[in-house]
């Protein structure tokens, strides 16, 4: 008898993340992956343009990861945090605090990026409580996204991600972000991050005392639309924290580990957050895991003879043995091969093939930041945004290409793992080209 095909098993048991049965194609049945390449059941290779939705950078099945996963597997699996620790959790967080802005100090491990922002935004509003200030007010930027989970919800804009949960959610202040292309009030790129911080600096000014975290995506605020911003503005987020006595929150869940060409986005403005959320790229697209770094001020604001100011926070896989050996290789692979080096190539060569875009008749503005390429379109589909109909258009034909990438409605983003070569790079912004061209011909 002939084994039942992968996608006919799933069509009867499955249901898939942020996916419309009614209206979606059927699943990619991926059978194996290695490199930028991903291989399916019915013998299709796709290049991975989207790194597995943001995680995978060092390639798929790298010789290296895989070396850690089996060593650690064969010494120990899992066991709790809570009154336990073992050496890769330890090995992680020193890696970790040797390569973070300057000033984090402590790594509170947890399972992916919406709890890693979960235990941000309980852990800021916690520690004023702790230290016997009511401070219960957030403020978060317009485009803002943060994770699916109540209180990353709460801190992104509404959206269609989060509109059917809204009677959930906290209330937050949501000011503007520097979303230059879109400005509301036309301005120019180096006037328009000085508008946006007028903004935070009303909104911090009408509650001095009452706010206990602004919380930002910094240089590249994701799902919301992948808004590159000017580092002034990060600057001066930094600047009005301290001016008010307010926490900064970081996401840099995105950010993290060389997507913006630096390790860190928060070292395009050379700045510190008193909190930073990491995951994704934290294990190379292995295995989940979150960590949430803090300030040892923030770290002893929990420390005390009173029980409860503990910290009551945490998951059963929090700190996982087999994730923590991973990413902490992940690391030793960034200091051995220079890769953000080769992130700064890819960046060159992304703004060498999506620039030239600028003049294609249905090209709104193009984007570049580190590994990132980013190609926002003007399109009449009726719905703006994540549900414009063009979205699942373009994905499907360039799939029908040999290329996986998931526009965020009408803005196309390439951001393949940092070990695609040259070649590759230029074919897929070959097939960027290719497709938007016949777009803009055939309207």
């Amino acid at each position: 008898m002939l084994a039942k095909s992968i996608l006919t098993r799933d069509s009867r048991y499955v249901w898939h993340p942020y996916t419309q049965t009614a209206t979606a194609p059927a699943p990619l049945p991926i059978v194996r992956a290695e490199g930028v390449y991903l291989y399916t059941e019915d013998g299709r290779k796709i290049l991975d343009g989207i790194s597995s939705w943001w995680v995978n950078i060092h390639g798929h099945s790298h010789p290296r990861l895989n070396t850690a996963l089996r060593k650690q597997a064969e010494v120990l699996q899992h066991v709790l945090f809570a009154g336990c620790t073992h050496a890769p959790a330890v090995d992680l967080a020193e890696s970790l605090i040797s390569v973070l802005p300057k000033g984090l100090q402590r790594v509170f491990y947890s399972d992916n990026g919406s709890t890693a922002v979960e235990v941000a935004v309980k852990m800021a509003y916690q520690y004023w409580k702790n230290r016997g200030a009511t401070r219960n007010v957030f403020i978060a930027l317009h485009h803002g996204y943060h994770g699916d989970t109540v209180g990353a919800m709460s801190a992104s804009e509404i959206s269609a991600f989060t509109d059917p949960f809204k009677r959930l959610l906290f209330d937050v202040v949501r000011v503007a972000s520097p979303h230059c292309y879109r400005c509301p009030v036309g301005l120019q790129r180096e006037s328009c991050d000085i508008d946006c911080i007028s903004s935070l600096e009303k909104a911090l000014n009408a509650a001095p005392h009452s706010v206990a975290a602004v919380i930002v995506e910094p240089m590249l605020q994701g799902a919301g639309g992948m808004i590159v911003w000017p580092a002034e503005f990060l600057k001066g987020v930094r600047r009005l924290c301290d001016q008010y006595g307010t926490l900064l929150i970081a996401d840099e869940v995105l950010t993290g580990f060389g997507r913006t060409g630096r390790m860190f986005a928060c070292e395009h403005a050379g700045v510190t957050p008193d909190i930073i959320c990491l995951s994704k790229a934290l294990t190379a697209g292995y295995l989940p895991l979150g960590a949430t770094a803090t300030t040892e001020e923030i770290y002893q604001g929990f420390v005390s003879q009173d029980r409860s100011k503990t910290f009551f926070h945490g998951h059963s896989y929090t700190a996982n043995p087999l994730a923590c050996a991973v990413a902490a290789e992940s690391l030793r692979i960034f200091r051995d091969e220079d890769v953000l080096a080769r992130v700064k190539r890819l960046e060159e060569l992304l703004k060498q093939g999506l620039k030239p875009l600028r003049s294609v008749r249905c090209v709104g503005d193009v984007r570049v930041i580190g590994g990132v390429g980013i190609v926002e379109l003007e399109t009449d589909g009726g719905r703006s945004g994540y549900l414009d109909e063009i979205g699942p258009k373009l994905g499907a034909e360039f799939l029908r290409r040999g290329v996986l990438l998931r526009p965020l409605g009408n803005v196309l983003y390439v951001m393949p793992p940092y070990v695609i070569t040259e070649g590759e790079t230029d074919w897929v912004t070959n097939q960027v080209k290719e497709v938007l061209t016949t777009i803009a011909s055939d309207n």
